[in-house]
């Protein structure tokens, strides 16, 4: 059987979470994944019907894009649901991309890189860790009737890109007939808010914003995230998505997080403080240096090798992400999420701990 030459040189990406490793202790606290660190609202638990999971879901999931629409102030019509943000990078990237040229800035998520391969792209990158300073540079990268591959908050980086320059991006792009892909998985969790640029979608048809329900409400194990964009990409985006990808329980699970906007304010304030701590405190042991962060995780530069690391911690039960699979990084760095300050407290002790 013959397979085309991109899906026999495709390779999945890496990511973190307690499976991530081989045979993962249950005791074992994670840091490697980006989720809330209060997990999800408990309006969610009551919300849960099981009597439904017998039940096809509505494939459109047109109760939660309404919740959604509520939410973001925009119309259904500029929305998407899916199984997870990252089944709407892949369905995204075979709705636009024909041999496009895309340029991804590195290092991110590897989803795009991913995505884009496999439909056939050949990616070209631009490596930058803090993408304001280096913008003139960027913008003249950007290729003709392609599209652009942004994260904001950058992970792993945790750097935010202000609205104002997102929108200098799309401007660009848009005299380049290029398409800007924005990924705002963690903007709900970032400090400063205000600086989501979903609003801008209606005047901007080369505009795409993709969001999740999994790190802002804790949703990971249920795959919910939804895009936003102009009306005739979203139609397509529509048509090849998988029927029933969103079961009915992650609808419900949706609907009721959203209700709960005390939950994510709770969330931010957390975040702001505990980051503070985390990076006062690892900035002050022998052999580490973080990066400042704008969102729920912290990028930390180390002396010892990050795989080294990671298995040393995981003798003391914790597990942090190991970022030497980075596009733009090397083997010297490694990821931390943000979670409460007791378990912050012994991800501190466990590093310092190392020798």
């Amino acid at each position: 059987m013959k397979f085309a030459k991109n899906i026999q040189t495709h390779l999945r990406a890496g990511h973190g979470g307690p499976y991530s490793i081989k045979n993962p202790n249950p005791k074992i606290l994670d840091f490697s994944s980006n989720v809330n660190p209060l997990g999800f609202p408990g309006v969610v638990k009551k919300s849960l019907n099981l009597a439904k999971v017998s039940t096809y879901p509505d494939h459109d999931s047109t109760k939660l894009k309404q919740k959604l629409a509520k939410y973001l102030k925009i119309s259904t019509d500029y929305i998407i649901v899916g199984n997870g943000a990252t089944e709407i990078i892949y369905d995204f990237c075979r709705a636009t991309i024909n041999r496009t040229k895309v340029l991804i800035v590195v290092p991110t998520f590897s989803e795009y890189e991913s995505a884009s391969c496999l439909c056939g792209a050949k990616p070209q990158f631009f490596i930058s860790m803090d993408l304001q300073a280096d913008l003139e540079k960027f913008m003249q990268k950007i290729p003709r009737n392609g599209m652009v591959f942004l994260c904001n908050p950058n992970n792993p980086t945790g750097k935010l890109i202000p609205k104002h320059i997102i929108l200098q991006i799309i401007k660009s792009a848009k005299a380049k007939s290029s398409i800007v892909f924005v990924d705002e998985c963690f903007m709900e969790l970032a400090v400063p808010q205000n600086q989501s640029v979903i609003d801008l979608v209606p005047k901007h048809d080369n505009l795409f914003v993709l969001r999740s329900l999994t790190k802002s409400f804790g949703l990971a194990g249920l795959r919910i995230g939804y895009g936003v964009g102009s009306k005739a990409l979203v139609s397509v985006l529509d048509r090849i998505k998988i029927p029933w990808s969103v079961n009915g329980l992650a609808q419900e699970a949706g609907i009721a997080a959203l209700d709960d906007v005390q939950f994510l304010a709770k969330t931010q304030r957390l975040i702001k403080k505990e980051s503070k701590f985390l990076i006062n405190s690892i900035s002050g042991i022998d052999g580490f240096s973080c990066h400042d962060t704008d969102t729920n995780f912290i990028l930390i530069k180390t002396r010892q090798p990050a795989k080294t690391l990671q298995k040393k911690l995981l003798h003391q039960n914790v597990l942090v992400r190991d970022c030497s699979n980075f596009r733009g990084l090397d083997n010297h760095h490694i990821r931390i999420a943000v979670r409460t300050h007791k378990e912050n407290q012994k991800l501190v002790s466990a590093l310092e701990r190392i020798q």
